[in-house]
């Protein structure tokens, strides 16, 4: 996620304090891991030195003085040109799921035992995610999805993984 860039799309839609851009994120971005204020702030800093936000309201609050931040042209050409790039497509050849396997193996590991508890902590996570899907809205459905997807994805892929164990063996311990 990047959070400069979201953060513009937010100014986009609308001039707004940090307090306001941090709750919209957490809302619709931060699901599981809200942005702290303090690099809400920082990343505003520095797309404000870099010409992409400007300050076009200041007035007085509960403490430090309210800045009101609306985006650039600057910033709107970025935001354009990365909503319009598609993103890089995942997987990754190497994966963390990968690596352990074939270390496992080198080291004459339990492998197999590794990929069952793998796929209990997926299975874990799509029933939370299950959950999340059912008693939210749409975002939440949409997200939950997402990350649905991604772990049947990881699960078909350790279950062919265990079946080629044997053979992944013989060529990563010759």
């Amino acid at each position: 996620m990047s959070v400069p860039l979201t953060l513009l799309g937010l100014l986009e839609r609308e001039a707004s304090h940090g307090y306001d851009l941090k709750r919209d994120y957490d809302t619709y971005f931060g699901r599981g891991k809200p942005l702290p204020f303090g690099q809400v702030y920082s990343t505003l800093s520095r797309l404000t030195r870099d010409g992409k936000v400007v300050i076009s309201e200041v007035g007085p609050g509960d403490g430090p003085d309210r800045k009101r931040y609306l985006i650039t042209e600057l910033g709107a050409t970025e935001l354009d040109q990365w909503l319009t790039q598609p993103v890089e497509p995942e997987p990754h050849l190497q994966t963390v799921l990968f690596a352990k396997v074939v270390l496992a193996l080198m080291l004459d590991r339990p492998a197999a035992e590794y990929l069952d508890t793998q796929r209990s902590a997926h299975l874990q996570r799509m029933r939370e995610l299950t959950e999340v899907k059912r008693a939210g809205g749409l975002v939440d459905a949409l997200l939950a999805d997402h990350g649905l997807y991604h772990l049947e994805a990881d699960l078909r892929w350790i279950d062919m993984t265990g079946a080629r164990l044997d053979a992944l063996r013989s060529t990563v311990r010759p």
